[in-house]
């Protein structure tokens, strides 16, 4: 899913959440299109649609924005078109999880901005206004005939507005590998989920510096017995970039090698639970060779005929074992498939 409105966007001068990011990423489509994919146009969510994530008193106050420059936190604003542009976003990740539910598609990316996972039920956070992902999987649970969605989250900065939109659901599983201590400040080993949610929301902090195999090596240490044992039918993936090796925002180290391996790994999953059902919205990743880099390997991995290899090369610090330990441990109680 690709629109030049999504350009029209602008948050203000400076600011790292810029038309620049996702133009590169279109330039560099254009000039080497990946093989197996095709560009469609998307749609704007409807009202009813954004009121599955958000509350109406927060449509609303969002919608009062239209034609105007609003400043709603000290990191998010609104132009002229936001309005129009964010609730395009969010109808592209819906239209690409129908696309792929129908069979229409074997895998989606939905170049979007601005991103999603941060804005909350009712407030918008961290340079988002309507969460995609999240107005995306309650679309499916509600209209797509799924029962279970998996939503992942390798953005630098931990999914809090996601997170909290289905902490207390069993029919969601939410994962995100996240900096920690970073913005926005959640995302601790111990946030489990509540209620009937509880086991069904798996944080993995980590700290500066993590390499390419360190985060292949949560995700099939950590996350691939629960993906198992959940056995989703649709998996969204907040698709942030920002843990690129030279993001002037993240400071992890990872590369396109790394990114190729992880969105392997995530093609491996859907074809082993739900074939063809994985869609991308794009989230993070404020250097544009990264999103540039980041982009292609996922759609590189969605569109091959074949699943590409999820292993790579390098060593797996002590650190990294930590965290995917401490990680198995707290979900245990939740997951048999963590015990062993």
């Amino acid at each position: 899913m690709r629109d030049d409105r999504f350009l029209e966007h602008d948050p203000g001068a400076g600011h790292p959440e810029n038309a620049a990011r996702l133009q590169a990423v279109l330039d560099d489509l254009t000039a080497r299109p990946v093989a197996g994919t095709l560009s469609a146009a998307p749609r704007a969510a409807t009202r009813a649609e954004l009121l599955r994530a958000h509350g109406a008193a927060y449509v609303d106050a969002i919608e009062r924005t239209a034609g105007l420059r609003v400043r709603l936190d000290a990191d998010t604003a609104t132009s002229e078109r936001s309005v129009e542009v964010a609730r395009l976003a969010a109808g592209a990740t819906i239209a690409a999880a129908e696309a792929v539910a129908s069979g229409a598609a074997r895998g989606a990316f939905a170049l979007v901005r601005p991103p999603g996972h941060h804005a909350e039920p009712s407030a918008a956070m961290g340079f988002c206004l309507f969460n995609n992902v999240a107005v995306a999987a309650e679309h499916a649970l509600a209209e797509l005939g799924c029962r279970r969605v998996l939503i992942l989250d390798p953005d630098i900065h931990h999914g809090n507005g996601t997170q909290h939109r289905f902490e207390e659901r069993s029919d969601v599983l939410y994962v995100s590998s996240h900096r920690y201590p970073f913005y926005p400040g959640t995302g601790w080993f111990d946030e489990v989920g509540r209620g009937a949610g509880a086991g069904f929301t798996l944080n993995l902090p980590m700290p500066m510096g993590l390499r390419d195999a360190e985060l292949l090596h949560l995700y099939r240490a950590a996350v691939e017995p629960v993906v198992r044992a959940f056995r989703p039918e649709l998996i969204l993936v907040s698709a942030g970039f920002d843990t690129w090796h030279a993001d002037p925002i993240g400071d992890l180290a990872i590369t396109a090698a790394g990114f190729a391996a992880l969105y392997a790994l995530f093609r491996a999953w859907a074809d082993e639970h739900c074939p063809g059902r994985i869609v991308c919205a794009l989230e993070g990743g404020y250097d544009p060779a990264g999103v540039v880099a980041g982009v292609r390997a996922a759609l590189e991995a969605c569109a091959a005929r074949e699943p590409g290899t999820a292993e790579i090369d390098g060593e797996v610090g002590a650190d990294a074992r930590a965290i995917a330990e401490r990680s198995r441990r707290t979900l245990a109680p939740f997951w048999p498939a963590l015990r062993d």
